[in-house]
């Protein structure tokens, strides 16, 4: 039996590269999933599609900035499960901008997702499992976040994106001070460059601010330092996700685990 079977895990930004990646490998364990997306018929799609190859999975339309949806997504995990074990709090954007032409708006464009929808899905989180400890069903809980190479160095025409990662990672240390006596504990896990639909923005970006000519030319630059010689794909991170959604890392907390095919040492 996996040590995933009958867990039930929860992932925002589900239908996209990663989180679709983590879905469909944790759901093969064993654990029931929570897929949680902007889009109510993606999600479905994908719930359907682990469904039909035999795991057990439900969709949820969220949009991580709003907490009274981040309330509802977790209720609704509870509700079909049983509890909740896990959150992947996996939703997030990109956008390229020189650093001086980065306005207000943008800011809290990436912000609003990145930082301020990981601050409510770990706040509604730690609420649900404190009910869940009050109600006898049992203490503790996992958050995973989704940070980012980004999350450790600053890059110039992503600066706000930077910012918003950086946040993800002093947010998983602060909770991680604050509830482990509960029995709960954040951690999260830093990709690189990643073949998935947002490096395609972010790569168009560098061609439309006039910093690349080429299509992948941005993509391929950031991806030749990785000293394993090639860009990520999805599938590079379940390894990672299933452990840190598994009782194997019990005894982590408050950490951020590099994966990026050695794009940055720290």
């Amino acid at each position: 039996m996996s040590k995933l079977t009958n867990k039930s895990i929860v992932i925002t930004g589900a239908t996209g590269g990663i989180g679709a990646a983590i879905a469909r490998a944790l759901a093969a364990d064993g654990a029931a999933i929570t897929v949680a997306d902007l889009s109510q018929a993606a999600a479905d799609n994908l719930a359907g599609e682990i469904a039909t190859a035999g795991g057990k999975a439900i969709g949820v339309a969220v949009d991580v900035r709003e907490r009274a949806q981040v309330r509802a997504m977790l209720d609704k995990a509870a509700e079909a499960f049983g509890r909740v074990d896990v959150l992947f709090n996996n939703a997030g954007i990109a956008q390229t901008r020189p650093f001086l032409d980065i306005t207000e708006e943008d800011w809290r464009l990436v912000t609003d997702v990145n930082a301020l929808g990981v601050l409510i899905g770990m706040q509604e989180a730690v609420k649900t499992f404190q009910r869940q400890a009050a109600s006898g069903l049992g203490g503790g809980g996992k958050i995973v976040n989704t940070a980012s190479i980004a999350a450790k160095q600053g890059y110039e025409p992503l600066a706000h994106y930077c910012a918003s990662k950086f946040a993800v990672v002093a947010m998983t240390q602060a909770a991680a001070r604050a509830f482990g006596k509960e029995g709960i504990t954040a951690n999260c896990f830093c990709p690189g460059v990643v073949a998935t639909p947002m490096w395609d923005v972010i790569d168009k970006g560098f061609r439309d601010n006039k910093l690349t000519t080429k299509e992948n030319e941005a993509f391929d630059s950031f991806a030749a330092t990785a000293v394993l010689g090639r860009a990520s794909q999805p599938a590079d991170l379940v390894g990672v996700a299933r452990y840190l959604a598994s009782s194997d890392s019990d005894f982590m907390t408050g950490q951020s685990l590099m994966v990026d095919g050695g794009m940055v040492f720290i």
